[in-house]
């Protein structure tokens, strides 16, 4: 009887809603929701004042266990909590909860083409695996094309659909839709492989064309605006591009495939650089000691959200922070000064010089096969008489110059500023990488024929021929 009464004081003392007690009319849903949401959002107030104590007096004994005994996983995963349900919130509002939502697909995209209605399993079921299969299912109209279309746009830097990230009836129509749904079905036909489509993609005529027309005036009149693919459109090489071309030639790069990612040089100014990450100071950046490790394909060059490679941010690389629907494609000065002037630049163009140098007997022919390397055709007599005019006058300048070894740090002196005092303190940091690092071929390591020559190709990877595909 006591605890009848204690109950009964309490539900009045929290003033639970009832129709009879608040002058509400039979069925005034909307009311008695608001209301009920206004108390829910006071119940933890309710809570907080439990008493912890007799919790803790009527709780079960915590039994001892020697700590390297195994811990056996419980026998169903799923018995370690029950899985809250999902619902709509009304506004936004935690405290307010709509109607409930269970497992499906996009509803948006139900009723698209031929497709049935999904059944997705509730609870304990395989939620994920049946949206997989939803969005592979050979009846869905829109993920082969989605996929197709930008796959494309990364090969012509446009979508057969224009806006890739928002394809459908937001975006622009595509110029070519008997095509859009080719490579779609020819998709899904291959098992949806991205590989094989990217090959099929860069073997066909459309993107094989040159960006040169035999007939100008009748291009613009049919094709104005370029969107017939009547001739390839001319476009400079991506970040990684560049930088993978320029190892190529010059024989250091490294085609390995797969592996962990590698830690390639960067600017050193901007590696010893303190960084503040979470509340503390991250270390150097370090590059692998050894060139076959760091020369790797920039595909597997790790990336450092809070620390930018400053060559390839300068070629419009996108930031690890975030997704890019299409790279941005600018020309400024200091794209053109970072090709002329960086430090891996210029060691690059030592490394090719060195490897025409030994693979020819003559100045000409090390010449001829520069521009076979790296431009992929055979250099004019004009080009040829350029190159050795220039050659020899950098020999000449060369010869007269000394060049010291380049000296690694194996610590470094770091000035940063404490974070909750906004006083700078100093510490020293030590660089085990750089211990056993071996450099990539350097100024001291050859004469000054070799340099000379060297550049010569660092002339090669400034023209717009090698950093342009036309």
């Amino acid at each position: 009887e006591l605890d009848e009464k204690v109950r009964a004081d309490r539900k009045e003392e929290r003033g639970e809603a009832k129709t009879g007690d608040n002058g509400l009319n039979p069925g005034d849903e909307a009311s008695l929701a608001r209301m009920a949401k206004n108390i829910s959002r006071h119940q933890w107030e309710f809570d907080r004042t439990k008493p912890i104590a007799l919790a803790v007096h009527s709780g079960n004994t915590i039994e001892r266990k020697n700590v390297s005994s195994r811990i056996m996983m419980p026998g169903n995963p799923w018995g370690k909590g029950v899985m809250e349900k999902d619902s709509i919130l009304t506004g936004g509002d935690i405290y307010s909860r709509g109607a409930p939502v269970r497992p499906g697909p996009l509803s948006a995209a139900v009723t698209l083409g031929e497709m049935a209605p999904s059944k997705f399993p509730d609870g304990r079921g395989k939620r994920r695996l049946a949206l997989a299969e939803w969005i592979v299912d050979k009846k869905n109209p829109l993920a082969a094309r989605v996929m197709v279309n930008r796959v494309w746009s990364w090969h012509f830097g446009r979508g057969i659909a224009g806006n890739p990230s928002n394809f459908g009836g937001g975006g622009s129509l595509p110029t070519h839709p008997e095509l859009l749904d080719y490579l779609a079905s020819w998709f899904k036909g291959q098992g949806w492989s991205v590989k094989k489509l990217n090959e099929l993609i860069v073997s066909s005529a459309a993107y094989r064309r040159s960006s040169r027309h035999p007939n100008s005036a009748r291009l613009n009149a049919k094709d104005l605006r370029r969107q017939l693919y009547a001739l390839g459109l001319a476009r400079r090489l991506t970040a990684e591009e560049l930088r993978d071309a320029m190892l190529a030639v010059s024989g250091e790069l490294n085609r390995q495939v797969g592996g962990i990612p590698s830690r390639p040089d960067i600017n050193r100014e901007v590696a010893f650089q303190p960084r503040q990450i979470m509340g503390g100071t991250a270390s150097v950046y370090e590059p692998d000691p050894l060139p076959r490790l760091r020369n790797r394909r920039s595909l597997y060059a790790e990336k450092t959200r809070g620390l930018r490679d400053p060559f390839l941010e300068t070629f419009n690389q996108p930031g690890p922070d975030q997704s890019c629907e299409l790279r941005e494609t600018s020309m400024v000065a200091p794209q053109a000064l970072t090709l002329f002037n960086a430090e891996e630049v210029h060691e690059r163009a030592l490394a090719f010089a060195a490897r025409l140098l030994g693979e020819t007997g003559s100045d000409r022919a090390a010449l001829g096969r520069a521009f076979t390397l790296a431009l992929g055709r055979p250099a004019s007599a004009g080009e040829i008489a350029d190159c050795l005019v220039h050659w020899k006058a950098a020999v000449e300048e060369e010869e007269g110059r000394i060049y010291e070894p380049l000296a690694f740090p194996e610590k470094i002196k770091r000035t940063v500023m404490a974070e909750k005092t906004g006083r700078p303190y100093e510490f020293w940091e030590h660089l085990p990488a750089y211990e056993a690092y071996v450099p990539d071929l350097q100024r001291s390591d050859v004469d000054a024929r070799t340099r000379g020559l060297a550049q010569v190709c660092l002339v090669i990877f400034n023209l717009n021929e090698f950093a342009y595909l036309d």
